[in-house]
C-alpha cells in the first residue's frame, strides 16, 4: 500500500480512491522489486502520473477546477483563451490553412474556448487536433465541445501520438511540460546522485544511487554546492524535439511555470521545485497518495530553448504571462466588459488579477515561442521580449 499521511494539511481520501493507490502501488512496487530494489524517480513519477488506468492522469478521477486538486487558467473563465486566440489568430493568418494540435488538453476548456474565439475573429484553424493518452479526459473533452461548441466538433481530432513530418500550423502546450518526467539528483561530497524511489517500512523511500553519465554531464556543468538537491526534465527536453521534428513551419507555443537556468538553479532553490497537488493543497512530498495527486516540476526555460534550437527552431519569444497577455489584447478585451454589469466585471476582473498579477499567475508563468519559417514579431511578445535572459 502507498503511504498515507497522518498530517492534518491533506484530506484522507475516499475508499475509493484508497483503492486505486493501492493498486497503483503495488503495480510501482512490483517494478520497484524487478528492477532490485529502486528505480528512477523519473520513472516513478512516469508511473504515478500515466500508469494506464491507474495512473492520476490516465484514470478517471476529477483534477481541474474547483472540484478536483487545481485550476488552470483556462478554468478560470476566458480571458486566457481570448487573448491567446489573437495571437494564434496572427499565426495562423500567415500560414493558410495551417492546424493547430494541442497537446494535454485537459478539460478541453481551453480548446473550446480558443475555437470559439478564433472563430469570431475569423481565424478558425483548418483542424484542431488534440494529443491526449487519457480516455476517461478525451471522453470528458468531447462532452465539453457537444454542450458548448457542437458546430466545430468536426474540426477536432483525437490523436494517440504526435502526426508525422510535415505539420503546418501551431502546437500548443499549456501547463504541459511541468508535467512530464524529471530525473531529481543530489550533489554528494564526491559524486553526483541519482534520487530513486524503494519500498520500505511500509511506504515508498528515497533511495541514492550514482548518476548516469548524462545525468552526471548535466549536473557538473551547473557547479552547484554539496547537498543540493534539484531536477532534470530530459523528458521535456525529449518532446519539444519530437515536436521539432514534426513541424514544417508553424510555431510551437508553450505556458508553463518556470525560470531561465540561472533562476532554476538558485542557491536559495536548493532543495528543488517539485510540487504536489491534491484537492487544492499544495506540498512537496511525490511519494504520497500514489495517483490520486499531481506532481509537477518547474521548467528550465533555458533548456527548453536549447532543446528546440539544437534542432532547428528559432527562439521567437520569451516573456511572463502578464506581458504576453497584455501584448495579446488584454487592454482592448477589459475595454469591452460591461461595467454595469457588476458580475460580469467582477468576474472579468477576479480573473484578470489571478492571470497577470506577479504574486499569482503574472510572473511565474512564463510563455516560450519556437518556430520554423516564422519571422514576423509576435504579439504576445511585443511589450518585452526576455530571449537574452536565457
Amino acid at each position: 500500500m502507498s503511504r498515507i499521511p497522518t498530517t492534518p494539511s491533506l484530506p484522507e481520501p475516499t475508499p475509493g480512491e484508497h483503492a486505486l493507490s493501492q493498486h497503483l502501488a503495488a503495480l510501482i512496487r512490483a517494478e520497484i522489486a524487478r528492477a532490485g530494489g529502486a528505480i528512477s524517480f523519473a520513472r516513478f513519477m512516469e508511473l504515478a502520473l500515466y500508469a494506464p488506468e491507474l495512473g492520476y492522469y490516465s484514470a478517471g478521477k476529477h483534477k481541474f477546477g474547483a472540484a478536483g486538486d487545481f485550476v488552470t487558467a483556462p478554468e478560470l473563465g476566458p480571458v486566457f483563451a481570448q487573448c491567446l486566440a489573437r495571437q494564434c489568430g496572427q499565426i495562423l493568418a500567415a500560414l493558410p490553412n495551417g492546424n493547430m494540435l494541442e497537446a494535454g488538453a485537459g478539460s478541453g476548456a481551453l480548446a473550446v474556448q480558443l475555437l470559439l474565439e478564433l472563430e469570431r475573429l475569423g481565424q478558425l484553424p483548418a483542424h484542431y487536433f488534440i494529443l491526449e493518452i487519457s480516455s476517461t479526459l478525451r471522453a470528458r473533452q468531447r462532452a465539453l465541445f457537444a454542450d458548448r461548441a457542437a458546430h466545430l466538433l468536426e474540426r477536432v481530432q483525437w490523436l494517440d501520438n504526435l502526426p508525422s513530418a510535415g505539420f503546418r500550423g501551431i502546437v500548443l502546450g499549456n501547463e504541459l511540460l511541468d508535467a512530464l518526467p524529471v530525473e531529481r539528483f543530489r550533489v554528494g561530497a564526491q559524486r553526483v546522485e541519482q534520487m530513486q524511489v524503494g519500498w520500505g517500512d511500509n511506504c515508498f523511500a528515497w533511495r541514492e544511487a550514482l548518476a548516469n553519465e548524462a545525468l552526471r554531464t548535466r549536473v557538473t556543468g551547473l557547479d552547484l554546492p554539496e547537498g543540493y538537491v534539484s531536477e532534470i526534465g530530459f523528458a521535456a527536453e525529449g518532446w519539444v524535439r519530437s515536436v521539432a521534428d514534426i513541424l514544417e513551419k508553424g510555431v510551437l507555443l508553450l505556458v508553463d511555470y518556470g525560470f531561465p537556468r540561472h533562476e532554476f538553479y538558485h542557491p536559495q532553490r536548493s532543495s528543488g521545485t517539485l510540487m504536489c497537488h491534491y484537492r487544492h493543497r499544495a506540498h512537496d512530498d511525490p511519494l504520497l497518495y500514489v495517483g490520486l495527486q499531481d506532481i509537477t516540476a518547474h521548467v528550465d526555460f533555458t533548456a527548453i530553448a536549447e532543446a528546440s534550437t539544437d534542432s532547428g527552431l528559432s527562439l521567437l519569444g520569451y516573456t511572463s504571462q502578464a506581458l504576453f497577455l497584455l501584448g495579446c489584447g488584454l487592454d482592448e478585451l477589459a475595454t469591452q466588459v460591461d461595467q454595469s454589469d457588476a458580475r460580469a466585471y467582477l468576474q472579468f476582473t477576479n480573473e484578470v488579477k489571478k492571470l497577470t498579477l506577479p504574486h499569482e499567475m503574472g510572473e511565474l508563468f512564463k510563455v516560450i515561442a519556437l518556430g520554423r519559417g516564422i519571422d514576423m514579431p509576435l504579439a504576445g511578445f511585443r511589450l518585452q521580449n526576455r530571449r537574452d535572459r536565457l
